[in-house]
């Protein structure tokens, strides 16, 4: 569990640079150095703890920074997160995939409400079918956490909870137009009735959108393989339904559900049109005896549906669901808190292409042990897996925190992890592989962070080591656990206030290196930035607020050889808010201002310059 010294000596010295270059940097939402630490977390442990004595890497955002930098997706949300890379394939609504930490877009665990989303035969969650005005925040934590979670948790863990009432009674209303004949509407109420709560949420988004692929037709295509100067329209509309009851002070009960339904349209040569539905749903049930014990049984649903069309003419379907459920114990005991729980997991797959297994189930046994020891903080976690379709897997991990002074604290966390091969991975007809072992990694991190009556800063150093990296084996034409990767990174973070300026910015230095053997050795990982960074500038005056963002992102590579270069862009946005009551606000956005044309993947377009004017009502708290 050693760590390279002379890979610390260089991620040191590239967070050094980091920080002269770029002094104010911080998340474009609160960081694990933002001024709101008392903010409560449940991600990185399954259990609530404020956000100061996280031991791992989180961003958290809440729905002020959702306000504040008006994005008009997930996509836009997240960009500029610390460690993470984002491939669009043309636009809203399009394929989205998200690579944290280096790691493969399918190496992101993505909960909805605590409920695992996902496509089963793709390996990855639909985050743009996610509508942004149903969110209330998002935890994002980075690092190995398969000891709690299991399967898809090697790069980290992104968390979404949908909206949720503060108040007695609270209605919500928005509605924006803008560019590409972009329509934006969404409207709900909630609110708290005795010991009971509710909230009831709708949205609707309609779009022209752009043309979302310049490929080249077969033979020698790329791209989509084909060539469709159209405009890729997108439109979604989604219901979300939320309660809870406090039935005593030793039980209290809720559940939640989600509905996004729409209509894609994309380039391609066998499809260009798609049906999608993303639907999750869950309830919770809290047993607390004593203030010792705490007991949590949890079920949940998700579902992953699509059909598919060329020109109108029906194709495929393909349905994934994935049943869930969990019971956890939490008792606090000498001091600390333990915990022990069990999960369960079914994934299931209804399709037009005929599966050799459309099934399969895993289940999973863990135990956590959180102490402080005065200064230090410890974290140990331990699971074990057994799946249905490879048999048994381990995982652990160990964090440690040291608050050395009254503003400083150093942390060091080891950790394994694995990701279990998806239905497409085994069993596609003719390409799966039923023989495939799933990946595995072992990851290291060592971090300081500071905070202090000016603002606050973090430094994260780690390495990533993967190996049975599931890739596609050209000598036999089918994937094959033939891969290892090396990953080395740095994250740096900080935020402060200056002039009456509110200055946040994140950096991130990447190498994500290919160490399989044959001509790709040593080669970049595709579609991730070696470096990036973002700066949010934001002011109020008065009724007025301001604000600026400038993201940056270096050069990446499309395939596995490094041949296809993606060159490396910096994306300015201006926002302006008014409010014209308390409860009533007008907002202005404008993305991409200087036009830059630029891909995250080869051949496929992404939005030039766009605005959207908006209206919102929301009752002053």
């Amino acid at each position: 569990m050693s760590l390279h010294v002379s890979f610390f000596r260089r991620s040191a010295l590239a967070a050094a640079v980091s920080f002269v270059c770029l002094p104010v940097f911080a998340a474009d939402a609160a960081d694990d150095s933002a001024s709101d630490l008392n903010g409560v977390v449940v991600t990185a442990t399954r259990t609530e703890q404020t956000q100061a004595s996280t031991l791992a890497a989180v961003t958290v955002i809440d729905r002020a920074d959702i306000e504040r930098l008006q994005p008009q997706s997930v996509q836009d949300l997240l960009q500029g997160t610390p460690g993470l890379s984002i491939a669009n394939n043309g636009g809203p609504g399009k394929a989205t995939s998200l690579f944290l930490r280096g790691t493969e877009a399918d190496h992101v665990l993505v909960l909805v409400d605590g409920v695992k989303i996902g496509s089963a035969t793709l390996g990855q969650a639909s985050i743009q079918n996610i509508p942004v005005e149903q969110i209330e925040r998002i935890e994002i934590v980075r690092g190995p956490f398969s000891s709690l979670y299991g399967s898809e948790a090697l790069g980290g863990v992104i968390q979404i909870f949908t909206r949720r009432p503060q108040g007695a009674f609270e209605p919500n209303f928005n509605l924006g137009y803008g560019s590409n004949q972009s329509v934006r509407a969404g409207a709900g109420l909630g609110g708290k009735v005795g010991d009971g709560w509710y909230a009831v949420e709708a949205t609707h988004e309609n779009t022209d959108g752009i043309n979302a692929c310049r490929g080249k037709p077969s033979p020698g295509g790329a791209g989509c393989f084909v060539y469709e100067p159209d405009r890729d329209g997108f439109r979604d509309s989604s219901v979300s339904l939320k309660g809870g009851y406090r039935f005593s002070e030793a039980w209290d009960a809720d559940a939640q559900w989600l509905r996004s339904w729409g209509y894609n349209e994309y380039d391609g040569s066998l499809t260009n049109q798609s049906d999608v539905v993303q639907q999750v749903g869950g309830a919770r049930v809290h047993y607390r005896p004593s203030k010792l014990l705490t007991l949590t049984l949890n079920v949940g649903q998700s579902a992953d549906l699509s059909d598919n069309y060329k020109n109108g003419v029906f194709s495929s379907t393909f349905n994934t669901h994935r049943d869930l459920g969990s019971l956890q114990g939490d008792l606090a005991l000498g001091g600390g808190l333990w915990s022990l729980g069990y999960d369960w997991q079914r994934d299931r797959v209804d399709s037009t292409t005929t599966y050799a297994r459309d099934r399969r189930l895993n289940r999973g046994v863990f135990g956590q042990w959180q102490q402080v020891f005065g200064a230090h903080s410890l974290q140990a976690s331990v699971r074990r897996d057994d799946n249905q379709q490879f048999g048994g897997k381990t995982t652990g991990s160990v964090l440690w925190g040291w608050d050395f002074t009254r503003t400083l604290r150093l942390t060091a966390s080891a950790g394994t992890a694995f990701k279990a091969p998806t239905f497409n991975e085994l069993y596609y007809p003719g390409y799966g592989s039923p023989s495939l072992r799933p990946e595995s990694s072992r990851s290291y991190e060592l971090g300081l962070r500071g905070t202090h009556g000016w603002g606050g800063w973090s430094l994260n150093a780690f390495e990533t080591r993967i190996r049975d990296l599931i890739a596609y084996d050209a000598s036999v034409g089918l994937p094959g656990n033939v891969e290892r990767a090396r990953i080395h990174g740095v994250e740096a973070v900080a935020n402060t206030t200056l002039a009456g300026w509110d200055l946040r910015g994140t950096a991130t230095w990447l190498d994500p290196r290919n160490e399989s053997d044959g001509p790709n050795h040593d080669r970049l990982l595709p579609r991730r930035a070696g470096r990036s960074a973002r700066i949010d500038a934001d002011r109020s005056f008065g009724d007025f607020s301001i604000g600026a963002s400038v993201y940056a992102a270096d050069h990446r590579y499309d395939d596995i050889a490094n041949r296809t270069r993606l060159g490396g862009y910096a994306l300015t946005d201006l926002r302006l808010a008014y409010a014209l009551d308390r409860s009533w606000k007008l907002q202005l956005s404008a993305r991409n201002v200087f036009d830059k044309r630029y891909e995250t993947a080869a051949f496929y377009n992404q939005l030039g310059r766009t605005a959207m004017l908006s209206v919102s009502y929301q009752p002053a708290r």
